[in-house]
């Protein structure tokens, strides 16, 4: 960190010399990264910038062009400002034309009305910049040291904010790509002043780049993130009138060991999820005895034997065909979130992938749970970790489904079997939150089941048949019919029909299949013919 012109002008062999500030005042937060005596006008090839210049203008130019040019060159460095000592080249202030052109070019010109010797002035302001620069290597230090300590202990991501915080004196916000707060540490200030909005202002905060600092807020942002995928935003909150020099350095190295966090937690769960893999295939598969399979699940902390057991699933509302296509690496880290879940709800499960689309779910239930609480509590802490750990995820499109409780691991198998078949009904019908089991999905969910079956398409095409061959309006008038309730009525009025018009038109569907619309067996044929050909 380079000391600025103002606290360089502090300095006491400075301040010796009474300096007054001529030009160029509100520049005095410029960076001074040397001090350097000039008594001739042709330096700037001897200067890279920043610079504060000394001189007694002995050698300066005498005409007011020449004065005008050597100031414009070194504002074209530019230099952190100009000090000229008076009394031997010029008596009582400097010439009007330096003064005027300072001003325009934005230097700050400085008058020294006493003598000072450059050569102490030179030492000091070179002590200064040292000086900072050592303080500054070793808050880096500092920071390296407690971020690779955090990142070696396996430290979690509350305790990596919070250090951040901490070291900030500010509050420190981790957030999703979409604004949602995921960790924060407010730094001592109020929780709810820090939060309020928060999506609203976080929203308005942009940088270029993967990190920087907005000048209107004054808030520090870095893109957390590694291998390519970005998941997260971490934002340090300080006023803009505050500034601290190291926040940038802070919250890049925050951004970091939460990344590298991220990847090592990854890592640790990928092993346990192949564990967990394992033993749901072996339970699916027959693989190995009960016995055996509780044995190594309780060695994994999830207590089967003795337990009544439920099984479900977790998958993505999509059609076998895509999901197919979807990535090993998009159905891990799906099963990382509802693990992540489960032992937020306070379950003891297995979890582990089980095909190529589908998360299973084998969970232990004691004898005082109540499996649907239990089932309501995991659904909406999968819904809630997904939402924050899958960046760009629709929850929309997210099932989870779940069989029938069983006494032990002998049935265990058929309660995972069971929730795979509700969710293959349950994928066409519409979203809900929460979770489904079997008679959520009624009749559509059978038929969504039976898909495919040629059994069932000669079943539609012996019902309805006649009526599909003419290609009119008369379906629809069967669907409203049934959907009514045989309520010639309410159907006539969801049609926008007048009743002696609707009467006409179920009159013709009739003649057309040869059927007795009256007849409630008959209907209820047609019915089902209906709906098996909107799941076909």
């Amino acid at each position: 960190m380079l000391p600025t012109l103002g606290a360089v002008l502090e300095l006491p062999v400075l301040a010796a010399g009474r300096p007054h500030v001529v030009a160029g005042a509100d520049h005095l937060d410029h960076p001074v990264r040397w001090a350097h005596v000039a008594e001739v006008a042709d330096i700037s090839e001897l200067l890279r910038g920043d610079e504060l210049i000394l001189t007694t203008g002995v050698a300066l130019p005498r005409t007011d062009e020449g004065i005008v040019e050597f100031v414009r060159t070194l504002a074209a460095l530019p230099v952190a400002g100009l000090v000229v000592e008076l009394g031997r080249a010029y008596a009582g202030r400097v010439p009007s034309a330096m003064v005027r052109a300072a001003e325009r070019s934005g230097l700050p010109l400085i008058e020294l009305t006493q003598p000072v010797a450059f050569i102490e002035v030179t030492e000091a302001v070179h002590s200064l910049v040292i000086d900072g620069q050592i303080s500054s290597l070793r808050q880096a230090q500092a920071l390296h040291e407690t971020f690779t300590e955090l990142a070696v202990e396996g430290a979690d991501t509350a305790e990596i904010v919070r250090q951040a915080a901490r070291m900030a004196g500010a509050p420190v916000v981790l957030e999703t790509p979409g604004h949602l707060v995921v960790e924060h540490d407010a730094a001592g200030h109020d929780d709810s002043t820090l939060l309020s909005r928060w999506q609203q202002r976080s929203r308005a905060v942009r940088v270029p780049g993967r990190a920087g600092v907005d000048p209107l807020s004054g808030w520090v942002v870095a893109t957390v993130g590694a291998r390519g995928e970005d998941w997260g935003r971490l934002v340090l909150v300080r006023p803009p009138d505050d500034p601290h020099p190291h926040d940038l350095m802070l919250v890049e190295r925050t951004a970091t060991t939460l990344a590298l966090q991220r990847l090592i937690a990854r890592d640790r769960e990928g092993l346990e999820r192949q564990t967990h893999r394992t033993l749901l295939t072996a339970l699916m598969e027959h693989q190995h005895p009960d016995a055996e399979i509780g044995l190594r699940a309780r060695a994994l902390g999830v207590p089967l034997e003795g337990r009544r057991l439920l099984g479900a699933v977790v998958r993505w509302r999509e059609p076998r065909s895509a999901a197919t296509l979807a990535t090993q690496a998009r159905l891990r880290d799906l099963a990382d979130a509802v693990a992540q879940a489960a032992r937020d709800a306070g379950t003891a499960a297995l979890i582990g992938s089980i095909d190529e689309r589908s998360v299973g779910v084998l969970v232990a239930l004691d004898r005082r749970d109540d499996d649907s609480a239990l089932l309501g509590r995991l659904a909406h802490a999968v819904e809630r970790v997904v939402r924050y750990r899958l960046a760009g995820a629709d929850n929309r499109q997210l099932l989870l489904a779940a069989g029938t409780v069983v006494a032990g691991l002998r049935d265990a198998r058929r309660s995972v079997v069971e929730a795979q078949q509700v969710a293959d009904a349950a994928s066409h019908l519409p979203w809900a939150p929460g979770f489904v089991r079997l008679h959520d999905v009624g009749v559509r969910g059978l038929l969504a089941l039976l898909r495919g079956d040629a059994r069932i398409e000669t079943f539609v095409e012996r019902e309805l048949g006649p009526l599909l061959e003419r290609g009119d309006d008369l379906v629809g008038v069967l669907r409203a019919y049934l959907d009514a309730g045989r309520n010639k009525s309410a159907a006539a009025s969801a049609l926008h029909l007048s009743r002696p018009a609707f009467y006409d038109r179920l009159t013709r569907l009739g003649q057309v299949l040869g059927v007795d619309l009256d007849d409630v067996e008959t209907c209820l044929a047609l019915h089902v013919a209906l709906l098996a050909r909107d799941t076909a």
